[in-house]
């Protein structure tokens, strides 16, 4: 009978030991599938941004040599080459200058921001927008959130917590004109 209690443990160690190497080849596949997924997300995100450039750099939201209306009146827009290289599709802010001259997805961006009245994070401006809520889009709209920011339109009120910039003539006022 011992030697049946021995074979025993002798399976139940190397079930064990097997066990053990497949949590570390799992930690290892994880590992490796976070990394990847990181990549997918910034390759997508520069994938996005490129279209974006290249999408509205035709379009009538920016365009080289036309006028865009602010609030405060018209603010030419100066001379640039045609080419959508380089071109600026968030303007930074300045006086003068509505949330309206921003492309749709920034101006809905900013109005989810104005509406919610408080920071939120990239995640909870997804929802608010009804956009994707995956890894890889959020991600693209955080992209999107910090250049606002770098261009003056928003604030982060903490890592990750985006609010208004708080500009009587910037958020509020392409709300007003929109109700």
């Amino acid at each position: 009978m011992s030697s049946l209690i021995e074979e025993l443990h002798r399976h139940e160690a190397a079930a064990r030991e097997e066990a053990a190497g497949l949590r570390r080849e799992i930690d290892s596949l994880n590992e490796r599938l976070a990394q990847a997924e990181e990549r997918l997300a910034r390759l997508e995100i520069a994938r996005e941004t490129v279209a974006e450039i290249l999408g509205e750099a035709g379009s009538d939201h920016v365009e080289a040599g036309s006028a865009v209306v602010a609030e405060a009146g018209a603010v030419s827009v100066e001379s640039a080459p045609a080419s959508p290289v380089g071109v600026l599709t968030v303007p930074p802010w300045r006086p003068g200058i509505a949330v309206a001259v921003l492309p749709k997805a920034y101006q809905d961006i900013v109005e989810v921001l104005v509406d919610a009245g408080h920071p939120l994070r990239a995640a909870q401006v997804a929802t608010a927008a009804g956009l994707s809520t995956d890894k890889s889009k959020v991600e693209g709209l955080r992209a999107k959130l910090k250049r606002l920011v770098n261009r003056g339109r928003l604030t982060e009120d903490g890592p990750g917590r985006f609010t208004t910039a708080g500009r009587k003539d910037g958020a509020q006022s392409s709300r007003r004109q929109r109700e």
